[in-house]
């Protein structure tokens, strides 16, 4: 079985470096289903048990330093708890937490700003909304990046990241989400989704989520933001809370399947749709890349996919979206692939 994406994104934070757009994309792609034919096809997938046709990445698991001193992290931990116990790498302990500072702020924009359009427009030609840019200047203004270049830190790290992905239906009021990945060095050419370092998604719906996974942490990062924690007489506000572990990820019988109008000159993505009704899978499809996959981790089952036509381009990037929840996807235990080969190869 075989699925796709198309690929590409948004911003990106370098060491020493104020402000830079970044674009990537990843050329259509022809492989063989065990079911369907390839004539057309393309791009890249996220999913469980089913897809085990395709290889996972070359990704290596990195442990910490002095790791027999790291205590088992718990349900419940706060993020610094967690961090703390998790590695000794004071720089990415750092970017961590810093970038769940923004994800809080970027929550709050998220329900009280503005819907209304710009003057700006993407790459696509998608007119960009006032809180999409506020989400993209909020991240900037965050830059971890300057913290970790530090002289007293020995890491260089390069985060990119897609400010607010699905910021076309935060209006309607569905969930939104941020995505950032982050990478070794200063430069964001030549590098694959398997060299990152971290990973990580906000989630902004009805509760407020933050997902990562770093190769150093023994386990999947999935914390709630609590609005309100009360410890004794003190009262702390919007506290970040250890609530689940992922470890594996299988298929059951539930599908996100995105770029549906590709159906109709994609006989091949027909057909696979055809088999997930026939099968009896059930449907789950936001029209958000963020909450489908964060779906696929915490019900630790699913596939996503967003398969590309002559007439339906996907609109999805690899750098900013598709490498980052590639290795969230992978290092749950689950598989991804652009028909070929794991993302993450890319």
């Amino acid at each position: 079985m075989e699925t796709g994406i198309a690929c590409c994104a948004r911003g990106a934070i370098l060491p020493n470096v104020s402000s830079q757009q970044y674009s990537n994309s990843l050329a259509p792609s022809r492989a063989v289903s065990p079911f369907l034919s390839s004539k057309s096809l393309t791009a890249s997938s996220l999913f469980g048990e089913s897809l085990r046709i395709a290889p996972k990445s070359s990704l290596k698991v990195t442990k910490a330093k002095n790791s027999s001193l790291m205590t088992k992290c718990e349900i419940g931990d706060s993020l610094e708890e967690f961090l703390a116990k998790s590695t000794s790498d004071k720089g990415l302990i750092t970017l961590m937490i810093s970038m769940g500072e923004a994800l809080r702020t970027i929550a709050f924009k998220v329900r009280t700003a503005s819907c209304g359009g710009t003057a700006c427009v993407n790459s696509f030609g998608d007119e960009q909304l006032a809180v999409d840019m506020l989400a993209d200047k909020l991240l900037f203004e965050c830059r971890p990046c300057n913290i970790l270049t530090s002289a007293n830190m020995l890491a260089r790290r390069s985060v990119a990241f897609d400010p607010l992905d699905g910021s076309s239906i935060v209006d309607t009021n569905f969930t939104v989400g941020t995505i950032f990945g982050v990478w070794p060095g200063d430069k964001l050419t030549g590098v694959t989704g398997a060299d990152q370092v971290a990973a990580a998604m906000g989630i902004f719906g009805p509760r407020t989520t933050y997902v990562s996974r770093s190769r150093i942490f023994p386990e999947h990062m999935n914390f709630s933001c609590l609005t309100k924690v009360r410890t004794s007489k003190i009262i702390m506000l919007r506290k970040w809370q250890h609530v689940k572990d992922t470890t594996s990820i299988g298929e059951g019988k539930m599908f996100s399947p995105g770029n549906l109008r590709a159906t109709s000159d994609n006989a091949d993505y027909a057909k696979l749709i055809d088999y997930y009704v026939r099968e009896k899978y059930t449907l789950r499809y936001t029209g958000g890349m963020v909450p489908d996959v964060n779906q696929i981790i915490v019900k630790e089952k699913g596939i996503f996919t967003n398969v590309a036509s002559p007439s339906a381009k996907a609109k999805l990037r690899l750098l900013f979206e598709v490498a980052p929840l590639g290795f969230l996807i992978e290092k749950a235990g689950g598989y991804s692939s652009d028909g070929k080969q794991s993302v993450l190869d890319k």
